[in-house]
């Protein structure tokens, strides 16, 4: 999951409908087999691997998986790809969104399949996640395959690292900027951040609920409140993440998220404000999760923010049969294991046993367990209103002129419209 992009494209995208040719459609399957061509953006090693657990149980059954990846963007080159060719006629069988609203105009426009019947067929609605079957389901029926919980407030810390520069990791906003100062002192990167707005979007996730707090974070994402936004609480916020900008070095700019977590997970960087997905790249490179890499969800309030990944099945496209096959191999419990196990995820099955999971992913379980947890700025608020938000936030992380006023301000007024 990279859930925090800009996200335009749908709008204009919806005018080209009634120009699609009914002769575009096409359907069938390839020499006996169900086929399925799947667009996603997963190219890094960790989600190649991960990716490539539902591709083997998929052919494994009888498909024919036709990967379709889209690299770059965060994902939004993929979903430009995918929604282009809906519009257009020529659909894939399956698309990879985020959990939440970014495929909502699909649906009320009638493009996707209304998954019903084959979330009958599985018993789907009494084993999934009940958030997660929230946000895929609109007027009450499911319109997306879940495949995974996701949350994006994980700071990730060295620990060869930290002994090197004689710190430990912190509990607190405050430990943590000590550390960073021992840290440069010692000639280390403090904050190994990726140039990348949504990366900078989460590293601002982080410290909205790290330092603000839960009831902080939905006063100010769900409820748009304005006088949480103005409160002194959310002026904090905004100073400690502007303070964050100190701690960056000049190889941010054209990083990629794997690259800036290959920094810690070397050891040449301190910390790293990522996704769970994360861990994926810790284990593909032989390291240990909450051993090697070390692990805080949330610094100052420990939450689980609740995202991840959903794949949808538009209509009219060329192998239905293929759709259902993978729909069905998607949300197996021993493909959901494997699947998550590289991905760095949990499964979406509640009845799934976890206990296996690395120390990293037992933190996060327990606090969904404990429903100590947050939805996904995604399922929260639009993709307009996020693509908005986005752009603020990486304007400010990238410009120190920018005072944490300013950013106030703009934030307050980008929450008003």
């Amino acid at each position: 999951m990279r859930s925090v992009t800009k996200y335009a494209l749908l709008g204009t995208a919806m005018g080209l409908l009634a120009a699609v040719p009914a002769a575009a459609q096409s359907s069938g399957s390839d020499g006996g087999k169900d086929k399925a061509e799947v667009i996603h953006w997963w190219t890094s090693g960790s989600e190649h691997a991960a990716v490539e657990q539902f591709e083997k149980a998929f052919d494994a059954q009888g498909g024919n998986w036709v990967d379709a990846a889209v690299a770059g963007g965060g994902g939004d080159a993929a979903r430009t790809n995918g929604i282009n060719r809906i519009v257009g006629g020529n659909p894939p069988d399956a698309m990879q969104f985020n959990t939440g609203k970014q495929f909502d105009e699909l649906v009320q426009n009638g493009l996707l399949r209304n998954l019903d019947p084959l979330a009958q067929k599985y018993g789907w609605k009494k084993e999934i996640n009940p958030v997660l079957l929230s946000a895929v389901t609109e007027d009450g029926h499911m319109y997306a395959v879940p495949v995974n919980i996701h949350s994006n407030i994980w700071l990730w810390y060295s620990n060869s690292a930290l002994d090197k520069a004689g710190v430990k990791p912190p509990q607190s906003w405050d430990d943590f900027f000590k550390d960073a100062d021992a840290l440069k002192k010692a000639g280390i990167i403090p904050l190994a951040q990726a140039g990348d707005a949504w990366t900078q979007v989460l590293t601002f996730f982080n410290v909205l609920i790290g330092e603000g707090g839960k009831d902080l974070y939905m006063n100010v994402v769900k409820d748009r409140s304005a006088d949480a936004i103005k409160s002194d609480a959310f002026m904090k916020v905004a100073q400690t993440f502007g303070k964050l900008r100190n701690y960056v070095d000049d190889g941010m700019q054209g990083r990629q998220w794997n690259q800036a977590i290959a920094l810690v997970i070397d050891g040449k960087a301190g910390f790293n404000f990522m996704g769970d997905w994360a861990k994926g790249e810790i284990t593909h490179d032989g390291k240990v999760p909450g051993k090697d890499v070390g692990c805080i969800p949330g610094l100052g309030h420990n939450a689980f923010w609740i995202g991840g990944d959903v794949f949808v099945f538009p209509k009219n496209a060329k192998d239905e049969k293929g759709q259902d096959l993978l729909a069905k191999v998607m949300l197996e419990p021993k493909v959901q294991v494997a699947f998550n196990k590289e991905k760095g995820s949990v499964p979406v099955l509640t009845d799934i046993s976890t206990d296996d999971l690395d120390a990293c992913a037992t933190k996060g379980v327990n606090l969904l367990k404990k429903e100590d947890y947050v939805p996904s700025s995604d399922i929260l608020i639009s993709p307009d209103l996020t693509g908005s938000l986005t752009d603020l936030v990486s304007s400010f992380f990238t410009d120190k002129s920018m005072t944490p006023q300013a950013f106030v301000d703009n934030f307050a007024d980008i929450m008003a419209k």
